[in-house]
């Protein structure tokens, strides 16, 4: 049975641009729910992957959005959006009341560049960030930050039901701000993890066994369940690569800079990722983050030998 708004309607067309790490699994929800969807990636295989699914695989980013109601973005950063949406023409083929749903991770101001850009084509632009990583991708429990006109993310609700929970959050890059607030509170948390698993092995204790011990305590989070079990596992497949946790922390410097704030644990954090990044981590996983401070405390030990 395929979703519409009404009975009988006939069902809203979903282009995907987008089809890797997060966008697959996204894609895959949608094509489960009953939507038809046109996928398209720039490494074509990765789209076709897709149309085991019953996803129709375009030849360009271009090509995907012909006729569609619905764009859903999943792009790597906001360089990447704007060349999709505006160098490669797609903002140009959209049809009046179209919405471009963008789930990337990309600089408010931007989001805000693009949604005035679709306005004047009469097109709708929600910037949509999701956190829950791959796995509440696959699961379809990502959270969902909407920023944008309300109506048109109510409008919405049946298709980002099968993607995980929506929360409209504010008006045009309200959306990215709630992400990169959720991305400061992700990284300085596995930050503190990484060095509490440190901590406690220096002093004798299992990781395993405190990972353990503390959950159900105050310190339990989904944080603590997933990469602290990463960290125990040594299990560090991206599942968020480090380069894009920098490139999200450096969003949020430049947010800073711009309201004139002071985040001392953020600039701490970013800079260890940075460094993380520069010696070779960027495609690890950002849980990975003990693995660098590992070697700087076994630098430190070295040195009082």
């Amino acid at each position: 049975m395929t979703p519409s708004d009404s009975a009988g309607a006939k069902p809203r067309q979903i282009a995907f641009l987008g089809t890797g790490l997060m966008g697959a699994p996204m894609a895959r929800r949608l094509l489960k729910a009953g939507f038809p969807v046109t996928v398209w990636n720039r490494d074509r295989s990765k789209a076709e992957a897709l149309s085991v699914e019953g996803a129709a695989v375009a030849a360009s980013a271009a090509d995907a959005v012909r006729g569609a109601d619905i764009v859903f973005t999943m792009l790597s950063d906001g360089k990447a959006v704007t060349d999709v949406l505006f160098n490669q023409g797609v903002a140009g083929l959209l049809k009046p009341g179209a919405i471009v749903v963008d789930t990337s991770s990309i600089a408010p101001p931007i989001a805000r560049e693009h949604a005035e850009a679709l306005r004047q084509q009469q097109v709708h632009h929600i910037d949509a960030p999701v956190s829950g990583g791959v796995v509440g991708a696959e699961a379809g429990t990502l959270a969902i930050m909407a920023g944008g006109d309300a109506a048109i993310v109510e409008s919405l609700s049946n298709v980002f039901a099968a993607l995980g929970r929506v929360t409209h959050v504010g008006p045009s890059g309200a959306g990215q701000i709630c992400k990169l607030a959720n991305q400061q509170i992700v990284a300085i948390t596995i930050g503190a993890i990484a060095e509490a698993m440190i901590l406690v092995e220096a002093g004798g204790a299992s990781r395993e066994k405190f990972r353990e011990a503390i959950r159900g305590g105050f310190a339990e989070s989904r944080i603590l369940d997933l990469h602290g079990g990463r960290m125990v596992n040594r299990s560090f497949a991206p599942g968020g690569p480090s380069r894009l946790q920098l490139k999200d922390l450096d969003a949020v410097a430049a947010m800073a800079d711009l309201f004139g704030l002071d985040l001392p644990l953020t600039a701490m954090v970013r800079d260890e990722f940075r460094d993380f990044v520069a010696d070779g981590g960027g495609d690890t996983d950002h849980s990975g983050l003990l693995l660098h401070l590992e070697k700087i405390n076994q630098r430190m030990g070295e040195k009082k030998l």
